[in-house]
């Protein structure tokens, strides 16, 4: 059922934003030759963004096919080494090609290269996640891409159209928008069907859905629908409205605040609910820390778990595991993800944030759960 608001709301409502750009938008498939023009519009549509007060992440694909032209590799006979070969010379024309079109619009960005297990492992998904979040807070546009160089199964996760739905989560987006080849989700394949529909909101993916998305060996079906809709299905589970639309236009995120066709998938949770709701019924505890009665006190003001307030920790974790927290009788007060393994937390628990470096000789964060990251039990 449609919530009532417009491309605009959802677009320009959007505290922070993930736009995933594929390659073919501006990377001519036959010469590898980039269009520049098209990524300069692209790079006003960021600024445009920022300047009416949201964040931006890029997910680009593109290096592969830069890559193939400047070292003279045909794509199609292009073996796995090839490609790895392909994405590390192209990976520095990519970056140099947003740093630049980033720069005319008076916009600092920033590289990050990620592999599936920095989206699977705790630790490593909780780092990528704090380093986002840091270039976004300085300013900086991050230009995700998967780290190709080092993939030693399927080149491409989806034709990074997964890999922009993880980063949502990361970061807790509130839109995510797929700028693709086609405007949506049509009920039959367009290309074939002269009665095919288009589809423009979705409020849950079912088989139905799948079924417009066409079969394994159709054109409209051949995968691209289908990591779109898988894509989907991860970003409104984590609170994300997304949007598939054309990218074949300047200025496509303009275009598609101004009314311009979409399939728009709706989710019934904001980011930091679905967060919480996450954390508190899906995680399964690996230890727990107990508090003092000051420290219970700020955490139902909704504050940050500081070291100072730990009076003991229980079990064995690393850093982004979910434990919970007790209080003095042993009650349960919430669940969190945990700033530090069990053995660090041991070391600075009791102590105030400022002793952390000489504790453990290195500067982490000042929480031992940061409060984004709590759960409390009501």
């Amino acid at each position: 059922m449609s919530d009532g608001s417009t491309n605009a709301d959802r677009l320009l409502g959007a505290r922070r934003v993930v736009v995933k750009i594929g390659s073919a938008l501006f990377i001519d498939q036959d010469t590898g030759a980039l269009d520049e023009d098209w990524l300069t519009a692209l790079c006003e549509d960021v600024v445009w963004l920022c300047e009416s007060g949201g964040q931006v992440v890029l997910v680009s694909s593109g290096a592969v096919a830069l890559g193939a032209r400047e070292l003279g590799i045909d794509p199609r006979r292009a073996r796995l080494e090839d490609n790895q070969a392909a994405a590390a010379a192209g990976q520095i024309l990519l970056a140099h090609a947003y740093h630049e079109a980033l720069r005319r619009v008076e916009l600092t960005t920033a590289q990050v290269l990620l592999t599936l297990d920095d989206s699977e492992s705790r630790r490593r998904y909780l780092n990528a996640c704090r380093t986002l979040l840091t270039l976004l807070a300085r300013g900086a546009v991050p230009v995700v891409n998967e780290n190709d160089t080092v993939a030693t199964q399927e080149l491409r996760y989806g034709d990074n159209d997964r890999l922009a739905a993880r980063v949502a989560q990361m970061v807790s987006a509130d839109c995510m928008v797929l700028l693709s080849d086609v405007d949506g989700l049509y009920t039959r394949d367009p290309q074939r069907n002269d009665d095919a529909e288009h589809v423009p909101e979705v409020t849950g993916i079912d088989e139905r859905i799948r079924a417009m998305a066409g079969g394994p060996g159709s054109a409209h079906g051949s995968g691209g629908m289908h990591t779109k809709l898988d894509a989907a299905r991860i970003a409104t589970g984590a609170g994300c409205r997304v949007a598939i639309t054309s990218g074949r236009v300047r200025r496509p995120l303009k275009a598609l605040s101004e009314g311009g066709r979409a399939t728009w998938f709706l989710s019934t949770a904001t980011p930091a609910a679905a967060r919480k709701q996450w954390i508190a019924g899906t995680l399964k505890p690996k230890g727990s820390v107990s508090v003092d009665a000051g420290a219970e006190r700020a955490l139902a003001s909704g504050r940050s778990l500081l070291p100072a307030g730990v009076t003991d920790v229980a079990g064995s974790f690393e850093r982004g595991d979910a434990v919970r927290v007790l209080n003095r009788l042993g009650v349960e007060l919430g669940r969190g993800l945990i700033g530090y393994s069990s053995d660090e937390a041991r070391a600075i628990a009791g102590k105030q944030s400022d002793f952390i470096a000489s504790v453990l000789g290195y500067r982490g964060r000042d929480e031992m759960i940061h409060r984004d990251d709590l759960v409390l039990m009501h």
